[in-house]
């Protein structure tokens, strides 16, 4: 766990430079979803993975890089998988119901998992003065009241995928109706198949009796 970062810390600057091609395929309308949610959700991963954790060597050893790093990957795996499918119209009830639940308890640990990153983060910044500059006026700006006032920006960011909730909920109630009704299609195009619907076993039975009598 110690060694995640020395280990795929390039595959996962390449892979989050790549996704933020996302907003581009958002904005030209190839994926369906909304724009400034996921600007604030890449931006966070940027500012996390460039500023904080690829900058200071120390913070690369935590712990808290490695559940990061894997809250990541288990949300992207699943909803990168799912939008795929969608644009060439394929779609698993499964699929579905993990890509509009499973957010719902990963997120908010991500989010948890970011604060703590750049918690342990400022300690180092603040005594080796990493990334601090000077602006004219002698102005200057250190990058740990940056990161400060960017955790408050973190929990307010994270709000707004909350009036996403009810979109999600119907698009797994539209998931789900359709399962049924497919079901229930089969069970009348192929009454003798095992797709049966309730109550549809009972009257195949006894239309053959009636059959066999005549």
């Amino acid at each position: 766990m110690v060694d995640t970062f020395y280990a795929i810390g390039l595959v996962m600057r390449v892979c989050q430079s790549i996704s933020l091609l996302e907003l581009l395929h958002i904005y030209i309308g190839i994926e369906s979803n909304h724009l400034f949610p996921r600007f604030l959700q890449l931006t966070e991963r940027v500012v996390i993975l460039f500023g904080v954790i690829t900058s200071q060597e120390e913070i690369q050893e935590k712990y808290v890089v490695c559940v990061l790093f894997i809250f990541w990957n288990l949300l992207d795996m699943v909803r990168y998988t799912y939008s795929m499918l969608s644009v060439i119209g394929i779609s698993y009830a499964v699929l579905t119901w993990l890509s509009q639940t499973l957010w719902m308890p990963i997120y908010p640990l991500c989010v948890l998992a970011e604060a703590f990153t750049i918690y342990q983060s400022l300690p180092y910044f603040e005594s080796f003065g990493a990334n601090s500059t000077m602006l004219p006026l002698d102005i200057s700006t250190c990058f740990p009241y940056v990161l400060k006032l960017y955790l408050l920006v973190l929990f307010i960011g994270s709000r707004a995928h909350v009036p996403s909730i009810s979109e999600r909920r119907y698009k797994l109630y539209l998931c789900c109706t359709l399962t049924i009704n497919e079901l229930l299609l089969l069970s009348v195009l192929f009454p003798d198949n095992r797709y049966h619907a309730p109550g549809r076993a009972s009257t195949s039975r006894t239309w053959h009796k009636s059959d066999a009598r005549g």
